[in-house]
């Protein structure tokens, strides 16, 4: 039978909604256990959120003051050794999971599974290629385990609350590297929602015209309780940091809601949010590849729509 380990994802004492999805793949494996796994300096409240999620064996906690920060190099030989008994390793495939599971994989002596979408058998998952224009089934051997990165954007987030799994210390005897080492975190500051976790996205792109003219979208998404996004064509163009472009290069999500406005619709923006639940565009080009994919779609200059939306609104 199969026994998945789930490898938490954290920031600043609080654990990542991608965890639970990486969970719910678990769950799709149909194995005996699934176990979350807590590496950090701190780990109590992040071990009691994980525990409350269903569908939660166990959660195996190692505290130690190397694992401040997630350094893949520092990380990736605990997970490897606390592998051990385990039939598969489920990662996020976030930018945390990408960096992790790579080391593990290697660690391992396996080839890795990317961006799982579904899971069709114990070793048997779906996952995207071509940008997300063709979905191809990959079969891991199962005589290895199985490493795997799960595309958040597919999979909904196990509940919480029900759940009171048992806590446990994990020991484990890992030489650690010391050529890495934590310098500095940066990350932008907002009270907005979090790009790859909200409910409702607002994008802007290229149409949008400046950086000073993106304050139309910014205050749109403040207005409806949205985090922002953007297009690559709006990132290279300076309008806004890197940290907020959704696509193939940028954040893949999957919104309930997802606005795009002044986006044309670039194949590599579309991988980004192919999962969302409803798709609005606004662009004034009435030919604009976004519309094959919106559910709404509205024609015209986004600078009267917008106002005319927020007056709608009320």
């Amino acid at each position: 039978m199969s026994k998945i380990l789930v490898i938490a994802e954290h920031l600043g004492g609080k654990l990542n909604s991608s965890t639970a999805r990486a969970v719910s793949a678990a769950v799709a494996v149909k194995g005996e256990a699934i176990d979350v796994l807590v590496l950090a300096d701190s780990v109590d409240a992040i071990a009691s959120e994980a525990a409350k999620i269903d569908g939660v064996s166990r959660v195996l906690t190692v505290a130690r003051p190397e694992n401040a920060h997630p350094l893949a190099a520092v990380l990736a030989p605990q997970i490897a050794k606390a592998a051990a008994g385990y039939s598969h390793v489920f990662v996020p495939s976030t930018t945390f999971g990408k960096d992790v599971a790579p080391r593990v994989a290697a660690l391992l002596g396996v080839a890795q599974v990317s961006d799982v979408m579904s899971v069709e058998g114990p070793h048997t998952f779906k996952r995207p290629i071509y940008a997300g224009n063709a979905i191809i089934t990959v079969e891991a051997d199962p005589a290895h385990t199985v490493v795997a990165t799960i595309r958040s954007a597919s999979w909904s987030a196990a509940a919480t609350g029900a759940n009171n799994a048992p806590i446990e210390t994990l020991a484990i005897d890992a030489a650690l590297p010391t050529h890495t080492r934590f310098v500095e975190l940066k990350q932008g500051a907002s009270d907005r929602p979090d790009l790859q976790s909200a409910s409702k996205v607002v994008s802007g792109g290229r149409g949008v015209g400046s950086k000073e003219n993106f304050d139309i979208i910014f205050k749109f998404a403040d207005k409806i309780g949205a985090a922002v996004g953007a297009s690559r064509a709006a990132v290279d163009a300076g309008y806004v940091p890197s940290d907020l472009q959704v696509g193939q290069t940028g954040k893949i999500i999957a919104p309930e809601l997802y606005m795009a406005i002044g986006i044309s619709g670039a194949i590599q923006h579309l991988t980004g949010i192919k999962d969302a639940g409803t798709i609005v565009a606004i662009n004034k080009d009435g030919e604009a590849p976004i519309f094959e994919v919106a559910d709404f779609g509205l024609v015209g200059d986004l600078f009267k729509l917008i106002p005319e939306l927020e007056r709608a609104i009320g």
